[in-house]
């Protein structure tokens, strides 16, 4: 991997970690995704303009339909993490989706990309799944509706892993500029949230008015993160980025630890450094 794509997928996952705990400070639904994916569309719109403008862009149908298909992939990772979060534990959906998540990429990548997977690399790569599976709680026995939660979790995994794998072809081979790729999903996701956001309008003007910098810095880095992610294979196989990212995971639980008061800095430190050594060996693969 070279510096710059590990550069950018650190700042990516920068910028994932801190809109994630905006979101997890908020605490909210479908509305609230609608919101940040509205903010996002008006914020992000005139670069994506001044992008056709300029580089003359222009797509053909392949290129059109792999857009769309992001959408639709970006729009059921969101509504089923929705789902895994209201019907599931949270500490046994994020962590397998998390995990799961740079592994199926990988594989994805492998078979569909044919991409190579070095022993250090895998290692790497496995380290940094593991780290992140019990640097988050690991799977609790004692947690409730575990079945459910893993199912969740998992379903939402292979979409993280599918749309990663999507959206790393449609930048790197059919050369969709990924400011535009992600402007789509959130224009899809405002749009066909917009009926539920109307439901709940009270709910969005509740958030917009208490907790307006979070959902503006929600707006502003989760494209951001995703965007500088796209960039990333364009410098290093996808199988490289897709576990790397998962240094976000390290940086919210440790935010979480302490600016939320969660506690368990010392448990969470061992496993941070796990990962750390993880990413290491990826980097070098």
């Amino acid at each position: 991997m070279t510096p710059l794509g590990l550069t950018l997928v650190l700042a990516a996952a920068l910028c994932h970690a801190t809109w994630n705990f905006f979101v997890k400070r908020i605490n909210g639904g479908p509305e609230l995704v609608w919101l940040f994916s509205a903010l996002s569309t008006v914020l992000y719109l005139p670069l994506a303009i001044a992008i056709v403008v300029l580089e003359e862009v222009t797509f053909d149908l392949e290129q059109s339909l792999f857009i769309a298909g992001s959408v639709a992939l970006h729009l059921a990772y969101v509504l089923l993490l929705q789902a895994g979060y209201r019907n599931g534990d949270l500490s046994l959906v994020y962590p397998m989706a998390r995990a799961t998540g740079p592994l199926l990429s990988t594989t994805f990548a492998v078979f569909f990309l044919g991409e190579t997977v070095t022993a250090q690399m895998g290692l790497g790569a496995g380290v940094i799944i593991s780290g992140v599976l019990f640097l988050t709680g690991g799977l609790r026995p004692r947690a409730a509706n575990i079945s459910v939660s893993l199912s969740l979790g998992l379903g939402v995994g292979l979409l993280i892993g599918g749309y990663t794998v999507w959206d790393a072809h449609a930048v790197a081979t059919l050369l969709v500029p990924p400011l535009l790729l992600d402007c789509a999903a959130s224009l899809g996701r405002a749009v066909l949230l917009a009926p539920i956001a109307l439901r709940r309008r009270a709910a969005v003007i509740g958030h917009w008015r208490e907790h307006r910098t979070g959902v503006l810095a929600i707006a502003v880095l989760s494209p951001l993160a995703y965007i500088l992610v796209l960039h990333a294979p364009t410098f290093a196989p996808v199988a490289y980025v897709a576990p790397l990212r998962e240094v976000s995971v390290l940086l919210t639980v440790l935010a979480a630890s302490l600016l939320l008061g969660e506690g368990r800095l010392r448990r969470r430190l061992i496993w941070s450094a796990v990962i750390v050594g993880g990413v290491v060996l990826l980097a070098q693969g």
